[in-house]
C-alpha cells in the first residue's frame, strides 16, 4: 500500500494517513485499492481492500455514510454500521475516524495535546452547510489548540464549477476564477477561510489533485465509475 502521511507538527500521540489508489485487489474503473462498497465494485475485492488497510490500523474504522452535509457523530468505541454522517470525533485511543473521498476533501483535525481527533467529508455542499464549524464544535477545544490538515482533494486549476456554487460561498468569491461562462473553484482555498474564520491558524496540506494525478488517485469528476480512498485519523494507545 502507498499511503500518504500529513506533513503537520502533530503530537506523537497522534496516527494519520490517506491511502492512494495502489497497493489493492480491485481491477478495472477501481483499481486497485479501492475502499467505496457503493462504488461498483465486486464486493469480495473491496472486503480484501479493507482486510489490508485495517492491517495498517490499531482497530476498524468507523465508516460514515457520507451525505454531503454537515452533521458529526462522536466514536462510541463499538464500530457498527455506517453512520450517516459528514464527520466524526474521537476522544479515546485506538478508535478510527475514517472519511472517504474521490475529488472531495477530506479534513484531519487534532488538538495540541493529542487528546482529541476528527476527520470531516467537505466537499462543496459540505462547506457551504458548515462542516468545518460543527465538526470544530464537536472537539470541544479552543481554536488555537487545533491542526488541520487537507488531504487529496480537486485541485483549482481544474474544478469547473457553475455560478450557483459560486453563490453558495458569499464570503469567498476569491476563490474563484473565471472560465469561460463558468468558474473555477480553489476547494483548498475556501476550506482555508473557513477554517480561519473559526479561529484556527495551524492550517497544513492542501498540495494534491485527484483529477490530475491519475496514478495515485480516484476521480469521480475525471472517470464518474472509479474507487474510494480513504483518511484515518486516530489517537495512539500510551
Amino acid at each position: 500500500m502507498q499511503l500518504i502521511e500529513p506533513d503537520w507538527p502533530a503530537p506523537t500521540s497522534v496516527r494519520a494517513f490517506t491511502t492512494t489508489r495502489q497497493g489493492g485487489f480491485s481491477g478495472g474503473a477501481w483499481s486497485s485499492l479501492n475502499l467505496g462498497f457503493r462504488s461498483g465494485d465486486d464486493p469480495g475485492d473491496v472486503e480484501k481492500n479493507h482486510q489490508r488497510l485495517t492491517s495498517h490500523l490499531p482497530s476498524r474504522p468507523q465508516w460514515l455514510q457520507q451525505v454531503h452535509g454537515s452533521n458529526v457523530v462522536t466514536h462510541s468505541g463499538r464500530v457498527g454500521q455506517d453512520l450517516e454522517a459528514d464527520a466524526i470525533v474521537s476522544f479515546s485511543s485506538g478508535q478510527v475516524c475514517a472519511v472517504q473521498t474521490a475529488d472531495c476533501l477530506p479534513v484531519l483535525f487534532c488538538n495540541r495535546s493529542g487528546n482529541r481527533v476528527a476527520a470531516a467529508h467537505a466537499g462543496w455542499r459540505g462547506l457551504a452547510r458548515g462542516v468545518l464549524q460543527t465538526t470544530v464544535n464537536a472537539m470541544r477545544d479552543e481554536p488555537q489548540e487545533i491542526l488541520a490538515w487537507l488531504g487529496p482533494a480537486i485541485g483549482p486549476d481544474v474544478y469547473e464549477v457553475g455560478d450557483d456554487v459560486r453563490q453558495a460561498f458569499p464570503a469567498q468569491q476569491a476563490c474563484f476564477s473565471a472560465h469561460g461562462n463558468r468558474w473555477l473553484l480553489d476547494l483548498y482555498g475556501v476550506a482555508r477561510h473557513k477554517l480561519s474564520e473559526l479561529g484556527i491558524s495551524q492550517i497544513y496540506g492542501g498540495a494534491y489533485c485527484t483529477y490530475s494525478d491519475s496514478e495515485r488517485f480516484f476521480s469521480y469528476r475525471r472517470d464518474g465509475e472509479t474507487g474510494r480512498m480513504a483518511s484515518l485519523i486516530w489517537i495512539e494507545s500510551p
